[in-house]
């Protein structure tokens, strides 16, 4: 099981390594995922899959950003243990400047599948997520490329693309058979290898238009949070949900290991999915804020007062972390990319103190 007493170490680590280092670790990163990650693409979107109204934002300086969160997300805390000044931008208002250091195209209730999270209305899904990218590349070509796609490929080849899908197609797709078709079409066997076949594409897409440095995030074992242990009608972890997500989680570390070996240049590091609870904050089942009836399942409710003590909970809404989860998660996520960063003698010296 994983500590909060490791990951402080790790935070302290990565802290120290990106405050000597006065630039960024890499010159650009790129996010690709879900509300786990998303920043404020959904802010303008036609969905109840939005958090831009309070209490979400109580703990961020700029108030409620479209972030599901209180304060950061695990992007963010990525963002700044690599040096980062500011977060990445979302892509729905990065400026023209912005993209050369990064863009996050995050989006929440978005799948692998286009139709996963279609209930909830808008998203930006795997596929449009990439087209987006595509749509940032051109216009590199103009702003740093003087015409030549060459020239910003190498750009591009520099950074680290996080990619962090697959939640929204259990919990808002195969586990809705209300809404979709998926569950009585496919076993979990047979839809997580399906998943990974479709993610297989999308990722070497990815890496066609120029990604190298890969940090792939498995899905969380969304089992465990209060909106699904709600769903299903118990306080215990949902094993039939959790027991899906380790089929996908499987045979997505498989196909990663081929990707490299079949992608020349190519690196793919897996990163270990949230727990969705950890022995080592109070209150791992309840949701820090009131949760809403009338609006997206298990997301706050809008302008509620939620709880005090928000670093011993695990959740903030009834989906996603608390941003003290966050800053373990993210301190983890940045740990597991340092092969993209941090030469081994570099790494070797704090951590032989530690």
């Amino acid at each position: 099981m994983r500590s909060i007493e490791a990951y402080i170490v790790i935070l302290f680590i990565a802290t120290l390594s990106s405050f000597t280092t006065c630039v960024p670790q890499v010159p650009c990163y790129f996010i690709f995922g879900d509300s786990l990650y998303d920043n404020g693409n959904n802010n303008d979107l036609v969905t109840e899959a939005k958090a831009i109204f309070a209490p979400y934002g109580i703990d961020f300086p700029d108030g409620p950003s479209g972030r599901f969160s209180n304060g950061r997300n695990i992007a963010d805390i990525i963002a700044q243990l690599l040096g980062f000044e500011n977060s990445i931008p979302p892509y729905a208002s990065a400026s023209r400047e912005d993209i050369i250091r990064g863009v996050n195209y995050a989006s929440g209730a978005a799948g692998i599948r286009d139709e996963s999270g279609q209930h909830m209305g808008g998203r930006i899904s795997l596929d449009h997520q990439l087209a987006n990218h595509a749509t940032t590349i051109l216009q590199l070509v103009d702003l740093i490329g003087n015409g030549n796609l060459a020239t910003v490929r190498k750009h591009l080849n520099k950074c680290i693309y996080t990619v962090a899908m697959g939640n929204n197609d259990f919990i808002n797709n195969y586990f809705l058979p209300q809404y979709y078709k998926t569950s009585t079409l496919y076993t979990p066997e047979e839809y997580a290898e399906v998943l990974v076949q479709q993610y297989t594409k999308q990722l070497t897409k990815l890496y066609e238009y120029g990604a190298r440095k890969f940090g792939i995030s498995g899905a969380a074992y969304s089992g465990c949070t209060p909106a699904m242990m709600a769903r299903y009608g118990t306080t215990e972890c949902v094993d039939e949900v959790n027991g899906a997500v380790v089929q996908f989680n499987a045979r997505l570390t498989t196909a990663l290991v081929d990707l490299e070996s079949k992608l020349p240049g190519a690196k793919f590091v897996y990163i270990d999915p949230p727990l969705g609870y950890s022995p080592d904050f109070n209150i791992t089942d309840k949701p820090c804020c009131p949760v809403s009836t009338t609006i997206g399942e298990g997301q706050c409710a809008p302008n509620q007062v939620p709880c005090t003590a928000r670093n011993v909970y695990v959740f903030w809404d009834a989906f996603h972390p608390t941003e003290s989860i966050s800053l373990v998660d993210g301190a983890a996520a940045y740990a597991a990319l340092s092969t993209f960063y941090v030469s081994e003698t570099r790494l070797s010296l704090p951590l032989s103190d530690a």
